[in-house]
C-alpha cells in the first residue's frame, strides 16, 4: 500500500489522541496534576490533530497539503518549545527553580490575560518537578520527542512525491 498523505494525517491524529488519551489517564486514574506548561502542551496537540483531521476529512490539492502542513508545524513547533521549556526548568537545580505559583483557573480568573499568558510559559515549580519516568526520560522529554516526531510527519505529509 503506497504513503499517502490521508495515512499520515490518520496517523498524526492517531497519535495525538493516544497522547492526549494518556496524558487523561495519568491525570484522572494516577492522580498526577498537570501543571500549567503540561497544559498547553496538551493544547498544541489537540490543535495538531485538528489540522490533521480536517486535512484528512477535506482531502486537500496540493496547496492546501502545504497550508496544513504549515499549521501543524505552527503548532508542533510552539508545543516542543513549551515542552523544551518544561525540560529546561526540570534540568535546573532545586534551588534555581521558580516558585510554585497559582493555579491555571485562578490566573485567568483574577489575572490580564496577557499577565496569565505570560506567567502561563514561564511555568513556575510545579512544572520543576518530576513526578513520572519512563526509560528515565520525564513526560516532557517524551512530549517534546513527540513534537518533533509529528512536525517530521507534517512535513512528509507535503512533499510532493507523497501521494493525495
Amino acid at each position: 500500500m503506497p504513503l499517502t498523505s490521508r495515512w499520515i494525517y490518520a496517523f498524526i491524529v492517531s497519535c495525538c489522541s493516544a497522547l492526549l488519551g494518556y496524558a487523561l489517564y495519568t491525570q484522572y486514574f494516577d492522580g498526577l496534576h498537570p501543571c500549567p506548561l503540561c497544559i498547553t502542551q496538551r493544547a498544541f496537540f489537540v490543535l495538531t490533530a485538528l489540522v490533521a483531521l480536517t486535512a484528512l476529512i477535506v482531502h486537500p490539492q496540493q496547496k492546501g497539503r502545504y497550508f496544513s502542513a504549515g499549521l501543524m508545524l505552527l503548532f508542533t513547533g510552539f508545543g516542543g518549545a513549551v515542552a523544551y521549556r518544561q525540560v529546561w526548568l526540570q534540568g535546573l537545580p532545586a534551588d534555581q527553580a521558580p516558585a510554585c505559583g497559582p493555579s491555571l483557573e485562578y490566573m485567568f480568573a483574577n489575572l490580564p490575560f496577557s499577565e496569565a499568558f505570560s506567567t502561563l510559559m514561564i511555568g513556575d515549580g510545579n512544572c520543576a518537578e518530576i513526578v513520572w519516568t519512563l526509560f528515565g526520560l520525564s513526560m516532557p522529554n517524551w512530549s517534546l520527542f513527540a513534537f518533533i516526531g509529528l512536525g517530521l510527519c507534517a512535513i512528509v505529509s507535503a512533499l510532493p512525491m507523497v501521494k493525495r
